[in-house]
């Protein structure tokens, strides 16, 4: 259903939008596509950097994303185009090249790729008009500018009028012959421009003029900008931030493992081709090693350019030099290990003549005067100005998508050995309060409330609008997420005073840089009924989840509090935005709406019910009453401990949304409760640790759909019934009124479902994008069940058409009588409050709405878990470790407490086997974070490496743990530890450490180790117990190991996965190296291991919600085989993506994915590797080097590069991918297979067919196993192999081999498929070689030579074309040849059966049998893939099927 509803509502929200793009089909091809971005995208490209990021919006008002100037811009030109597009149009392609062509034509069509949509915005214009506004944009678009820099040669380039001056700064900061100028003001005909005016706001400005770079007097605050800019530029390289975890930076290897860009490699000869995988990488690893994870660790720092370059401790200048003009001291040792002391001062930057222990400010003798650092250095130190060369030249030949800084961090779980250099800027930063880059924004510390509000008031009328809206949010919520990061990380290492000090440690509460913290445990026994500290330890995240659904719901006049949940060093932490007057008054008196106790007192308020009834109708929230302690019954619109408070701003606010969505009964005993048959035989209710689990929205989605499917079917039934009866009367009544009434119902909720259901976070949008095939049946019955319903309705009359929408309603449980309606009531089953009970039948009743929320829950473990596996069985986009299963669950609206259930259901399956192996791991994982967190909270900050290793050797392997710890230094630690704390008995400790066998919940540390050294006395055995019970206890899920040896030979989990995938939980950061974990002498990791620990960071992601539109349109339009069509679309997703999220972000990577397989299919190979790589790169950069989707990019990109002749390249990323899923999730698994076909394919096409054999087979046994004798991919694995052996040589196998493939394709294709008889006619050539072969042997057996002179065997290698062939076919991509009339067929064909019949398998084979239609013009060859493959960009290489 959800396609067809999409594709309205994209149309809905813009109308006319998809017309425009494609008037405006030109320019929107040309902007992705290009893959040459002019100069200006280094300048959008850098303004993501934090130093300079403010400096865009430094003017006083630091809310909105782009501040005055932006909107001044809003003003002027309304329906030219969207004005706040163009800012940044210049890098919504990412590819930064160093200005080294100027094409005018392509930098106009970039920024006015989205013209047309903007304009057609405000009306629905015709189309001639669109055009002219087109055409006016196009006028103003271009111009060439000249830039003329002090010692630097004249420099044209290419600019968008709408371009802001501060833009050019950007570029001339980023570019290699001016990057080290930061303090210039640019000139045009000597008047100096305003940083914030729009280019084509400066009349003097035209094609050709030149603007003059002025070098500008220093203040402090410009020299500290230069002073930081200049170590920015000479520590570019180093990749120590990323692995840090700073400043959003992150890793990308792509370019170290292609040895350069791909782009430019020149194609390669098939026999100079080094191809012999590393042995880590041929098939039959067990442990993959750890150090190719992060190659060429040792020269990606790049040359050392100075020792040290700090300030000096002089600084600040005393008093008379101040007046004589000194700003600050510098102190630099250079590699010759000269000292230096350098002045700034207004004019520039001199050499002083002060040492180490006496100031002497005056300048030295020759004092060098310059005005940029970089050129003063460059004189005194010679291999500085060697050095700065080389990294000039590395950082600017590096893709533009490796120096953007990321939206939010992405940490590294293991890190080679970093040398820790001096570096004052570090050091300041760490200490001050601010956030970094603060300075540059006035009036200092931010108001995140009022910044996070006022984003969200902006106008979203119309599309500019919107962007700018979404584009203000994003930018001020990253911005967030980064500050309460480091706030909760301050908090936790003891660094923020608590506003309440007095209180015991786990009551405080902290305040810092405007930002509220709270821990996660039961104060003052608030969450007492619910469960204590295991409720306080997940209620953030539960309200989180309700933040997240409130603000994608976005009600104009409700707000939600910024909110962060952070996980570190075993504390969790909620972040939030403060509500302007809060602080000043106790909560009992700010509240106006909802209850502080849990329901004894209740209040409500008018205003609040009106914004959250029409919130609710789209939560699919029930409005309810219940009473209060005077017996009044109170309304309300969501859960009674939704809080509602007014701020001092006058905005009406709420929090404590844990309990948005109705309870999951399965996990609460109830006394009132009685479950199925079914569920009880299952061992539900599980009594849960907490009684806040609640069903995700997801599964209520999947419900409601479900019902309404039913009830149309159930309609449409009885009035076939009335019907037959009334064939009679052919009277032609009015519709009914009843029915209509009814159907619109139906619409409406169906409409509210989409909504919602597009309202769900990223994640979920990206990992289930298109509807599975058995959605788009459901899709096909209800809508012709509706038109039939139609039909019929006109023939019967009132009374009977509202008997039967009733007796459907009633059917399917609709809480209202005569109309289809489902809403939940979230309080139904919760303790101590009094609802008021409504009369049997309506939709206040109590009983229904108990029912309802039990059928919900039920409908999860009948219908959800069973279809989650059924959806899994094809493996078409198979998980690969256990956060994309959890994805995949969620998606399906399945809890994690579900995953017992769910392995369960696995363990029976043999074809489940690796997601069963999947689930175990990410079971143990999370049992293990539990334990590990009470764990972290009893140590002591000195022994945080020491526990954490230890802690690490008790999970990962069994020999000795830490013999160090358990000898005297215990004992002299325990003594120690007794001066502090005398109370602790080492008796005590011993009960203590019992009583924590039992696996207390997390958080739960009154009952945990009291003496904090007991986290010594942990052992292998004693931890894997208690991994079993809280899997027990948790999941009810036996767990069949009792150490790290039983788990790896029971469930085959490779040490590596546990390892990386506990890191990653729980934020630990390994020491890059190889780990012995057989080790029986010492134990594996020692404190030295640990290299650090960070945080673990949720929150919500916000959405562009107009890019979402094109991207499922177009999608929709891929789907009928419009690849050109689809293709624009994308590209204009991307565009907006571009605009509201920068250049980096996961869902510009998805689009990029698509492109680039679209590109493919539409035979441009070239543009595919092009738009590919940057795939690839935006995937390592933002999800991390080793996540499962860049593991999907990198076999892409090899498929590509090898369509372009770099044979030896793809071959490499092949093995790179190998090498990656090996570490992640082991061999075993359905992906491995197609990397191995692909592998052998191409080892086959270079001649290097032993190693062709060993991985073919591999893949072979894998296809066996997971898809069964008789499938595709098992045919193709037997040619493959066959066509391998005979290139050996080994015609007896070949032919056996070839016979399995003849038979599969004559048992599922018949004997008459051309597949079929291409296999037939290579059997009889096999035979054909076969037979020479034996006459040779047997002449030279009786002869001893040969005597005839039989013809010579031929054994000709592959072409690569042919193999290029192959490899399309496994990837499933496929080229088709079909003629306009058959496509004409095949439509009909489709009609005739939704018309007949909708039952599973007919819709299946229809959707099978749609093969693409031609591009309109009925051209011969049309490319397509089936049809479900491309919409996920993922490999079905069932294609074998989709095109019979």
């Amino acid at each position: 259903m959800a396609l067809e509803t999409d594709a309205k509502n994209s149309n809905a929200v813009a109308p006319g939008d998809a017309d425009a793009v494609a008037t405006n089909a030109a320019a929107a091809k040309a902007s992705p596509a290009t893959g040459k971005a002019k100069d200006n995208n280094n300048s959008a490209g850098k303004k993501q950097q934090p130093q300079s990021q403010n400096l865009v919006n430094g003017n006083g008002n630091g809310t909105a994303g782009d501040g005055p100037a932006a909107k001044k811009k809003g003003k002027k030109n309304r329906n030219k185009s969207p004005p706040e597009l163009a800012v940044e149009t210049t890098l919504s392609n990412g590819h930064a090249e160093n200005g080294k062509d100027e094409d005018p034509e392509k930098t106009v069509t970039d920024s006015n790729a989205n013209v047309g949509a903007g304009a057609d915005e405000q009306e629905p214009a015709p189309q001639l008009e669109t055009e002219d506004i087109d055409l006016d944009a196009l006028h103003e678009v271009g111009i060439t500018v000249n830039i003329n820099s002090p010692g630097a040669d004249i420099l044209s380039v290419q600019l968008s009028s709408m371009e802001l001056v501060q833009e050019i700064h950007q570029l001339l900061m980023d570019r290699e012959e001016t990057c080290h100028r930061t303090c210039f003001s640019l000139q045009l005909d000597n008047v100096t421009l305003d940083n914030f005016a729009e280019l084509k706001t400066i009349e003097q400005l035209e094609q050709g003029s030149t603007i003059k770079v002025v070098e500008e007097p220093y203040t402090m605050r410009e020299a500290r900008i230069h002073v930081r800019h200049v170590r920015d530029l000479l520590k570019n390289l180093d990749p120590a931030d990323a692995y840090n975890g700073i400043d959003c930076t992150s890793l990308t290897y792509l370019n170290t493992i292609t040895q350069g860009d791909l782009l430019d490699k020149k194609k390669t000869r098939p026999d100079s081709v080094d191809c012999t995988p590393p042995d880590y990488v041929t098939p039959g690893v067990t442990e993959p090693p750890l150090l190719p994870l992060h190659p060429n660790i040792k020269n990606a720092k790049g040359p050392q350019a100075l020792k040290v370059l700090t300030t000096s401790a002089w600084n600040p200048p005393p008093g008379p030099r101040k007046l004589h003009g000194d700003l600050m001291y510098l102190y630099v040792v250079t590699m010759e290990d000269k000292r230096f002391h350098i002045s700034a001062c207004s004019k520039g930057f001199f050499i002083n003549q002060s040492t180490d222990d006496t100031f002497n400010p005056k300048p030295d003798n020759p004092s060098h005067l310059s005005h940029s650092l970089i050129d003063l250095l460059s004189h005194i130190s010679p291999s500085f100005r060697r050095a700065f060369q080389t990294i000039q030249k590395r950082r600017t030949t590096r893709h533009a998508f490796e120096r953007v800084a990321t939206p939010y961090q992405v940490y590294q779980w293991a890190s080679p050995t970093l040398e820790h250099t001096v570096d004052a800027i570090r050091a300041e930063d760490a200490f001050s309060s601010k956030l970094g880059y603060e300075e540059h924004i006035p009036g200092q510390t931010r108001d995140w409330n009022e910044e996070l509000q006022t984003t969200r008031e902006l106008p979203r009328k119309t599309l500019p609008e919107r962007l700018l809206r979404e584009r203000a949010i994003f930018k001020v919520h990253g911005d967030f997420v980064t500050a309460a990061t480091r706030g909760a990380m301050a908090v936790i290492d003891g660094n923020v005073l608590a506003i309440n000090p007095g209180e015991d440690a786990k009551m405080q509460m902290f305040i810092w840089n405007n930002i509220f913290f709270s821990l996660g445990f039961d104060v003052r026994d608030h969450y007492k009924e619910l469960g204590g500290d295991a409720a306080a330890f997940v209620a953030p995240r539960y309200d989180l989840h309700g933040v997240r659904v409130y603000n994608a719901v976005d009600i104009e006049g409700l707000y939600t509090l910024g909110t962060v949940v952070i996980d570190y060093r075993g504390y969790r932490v909620t972040a939030q935005s403060i509500i302007p007057g809060i602080l000043e008054r106790e909560q009992e008196q700010s509240v106006v709406y909802g209850s502080i106790d849990f329901g004894k007192t209740v209040l409500s308020h008018p205003k609040y019910l009106e914004l959250l009834r029409q919130a609710g109708k789209h939560l699919k929230i029930l409005p309810h009453a219940v009473l209060n302690e005077q017996d009044e019954p109170i309304e309300l619109c969501s859960s009674v401990e939704c809080k509602g408070i007014i701020g001092n701003d006058g905005r009406h606010y709420i929090l404590d949304l844990l309990r948005t969505f109705p309870p999951d009964v399965n996990f609460l005993k109830l006394a009132e409760v009685k479950l199925s048959k079914e569920l009880v035989e299952m061992g539900f209710p599980i009594e849960h640790r907490h009684k806040l689990c609640c069903l995700r929205q997801e599964l209520l989605d999947a419900f409601i759909e479900d019902r309404y499917v039913n009830f149309i079917r159930i309609a449409a039934v009885h009035l076939q019934q009335l019907n037959a009866k009334k064939q009679a009367e052919k009277s032609e009544e009015k519709q009914v009124p009843a029915l209509e009434e009814a159907e619109k119902q139906a619409d409406e909720n169906e409409s509210s479902l989409q909504d919602s259901n597009k309202n769900k976070d990223n994640a979920e949008s990206e990992s289930k994008q298109e509807p599975s095939i058995n959605e788009t049946k459901t899709a096909e019955a209800m809508v012709n069940a509706i038109r039939e319903a139609q039909s019929n309705v006109a023939t019967s009359n009132e009374v009977q058409a509202a008997e039967v929408v009733k007796r459907a309603c009633a059917a399917v449980g609709s809480l209202k009588e005569k109309e289809f309606d489902f809403r939940f009531n979230p309080d139904v089953f919760s303790s101590g409050i009094r609802h008021v009970d409504g009369e049997e039948g309506t939709c206040s009743s109590l009983a229904k709405q108990k029912v309802l929320v039990q059928d919900a829950a039920e409908f999860l473990v009948v219908k959800q878990i069973p279809a989650f596996i059924k959806e899994h069985l094809a493996h078409s986009s198979p998980p690969i470790d256990g956060q994309s299963l959890t994805e995949s669950l969620h998606s399906h609206g399945i809890n994690i407490r579900y995953l017992g259930k769910v392995i369960k259901l696995l363990a029976q399956m043999p074809r489940m086997d690796y997601l069963h192996r999947i689930a175990v791991l990410e079971l143990i994982v999370r049992a293990t974070k539990h334990i590990y967190y009470t764990y972290m909270q009893n140590t002591e900050p000195l022994h945080l490496s020491a526990a954490i290793s230890h802690f690490l050797n008790c999970l990962l392997t069994n020999g000795p743990v830490n013999p160090a710890v358990n000898s005297e230094d215990a004992h002299k630690k325990r003594s120690n530890g007794n001066k502090h704390n005398k109370h602790k008995s080492s008796k005590g400790s011993k009960q203590q450490s019992a009583s924590n066998q039992t696996g207390g919940p997390p958080g739960n540390v009154s009952g945990a180790l009291s003496s904090a050294f007991d986290w010594t006395l942990v052992t292998p055995r004693s931890l894997w117990q208690q991994i079993r019970r809280e899997a027990k206890t948790y999941w009810d899920f036996e767990l069949d190991c009792d150490s790290i040896d039983t788990a790896v030979s029971r469930y085959g989990i490779l040490r590596s996965s546990l390892m990386r995938a506990f890191c990653l939980k729980v934020g630990i950061q390994v020491l890059l190296r190889e780990y012995n974990f057989e080790s029986k002498h010492k134990p594996t990791f020692g404190d030295e291991d640990i290299v650090n620990v960070f945080p673990v960071v949720k929150h919500i992601s916000p959405r562009a919600t107009d890019a979402y539109n094109f991207y499922t349109t177009g999608q929709a339009k891929i789907q009928q085989g419009m690849f050109k069509e689809g293709y624009e679309l994308i590209s204009e997703a991307l565009n907006l993506l571009n605009n509201v999220f920068g250049a980096m972000h996961q869902e510009n990577g998805s689009c990029l994915r698509m492109l680039a397989r679209l590109s493919y299919l539409l035979g441009d190979a070239q543009d595919a590797l092009a738009i590919q790589q940057r795939a690839v790169i935006m995937s390592e950069r933002v999800n991390g080097i080793d996540h499962p989707s860049t593991i999907l990019e990198y076999t892409h990109l090899s498929l590509y590069s090898f369509a372009n002749g770099h044979v030896g390249m793809s071959l490499k990323l092949l093995y790179r991918a190998r090498y990656l899923m090996v570490l992640i999730c082991g061999e075993d698994h359905p992906e491995v297979a197609l990397i191995d076909s692909n592998i052998s394919l191409i080892l086959h096409a270079l001649g290097e067919y032993e190693l062709s054999l060993r991985f073919i087979e591999h893949a072979l046994k894998l296809n066996l196993k997971y898809f069964g004798n008789k499938a595709m991919h098992v045919a193709v694995s037997y040619h493959l192999m066959a066509r391998t052996q005979s290139c050996m040589g080994d015609f007896r196998s070949a032919l056996n081999n070839e016979k399995e493939t003849y038979s599969i394709y004559k048992s599922q294709l018949g004997e008459k498929h051309e597949k079929t008889r291409d296999s037939a006619e290579c059997l009889r050539l096999l035979t054909q070689q076969a037979v020479l072969l034996q006459r040779k042997m047997n002449d030279i057996y009786s002869n001893g030579k040969l005597t005839s002179d039989l013809p010579p065997i031929h054994i000709t290698p592959p072409s690569m074309g042919s193999v290029l062939d192959m490899l399309n076919t496994i990837n499933g991509i496929l080229f088709v040849q079909i003629s306009q009339k058959d496509i004409v067929k095949v439509r009909s064909e489709i009609e005739k059966h939704f018309k007949a019949n909708s039952t599973e398998n007919e819709v299946n084979d229809a959707i099978k049998s749609i093969v693409a239609a031609a591009n309109n013009n009925g051209e011969n060859e049309v490319e397509t893939g089936s049809p479900k493959e491309l919409t996920n960009g993922v490999k079905d290489a069932e294609t074998a099927a989709a095109s019979s």
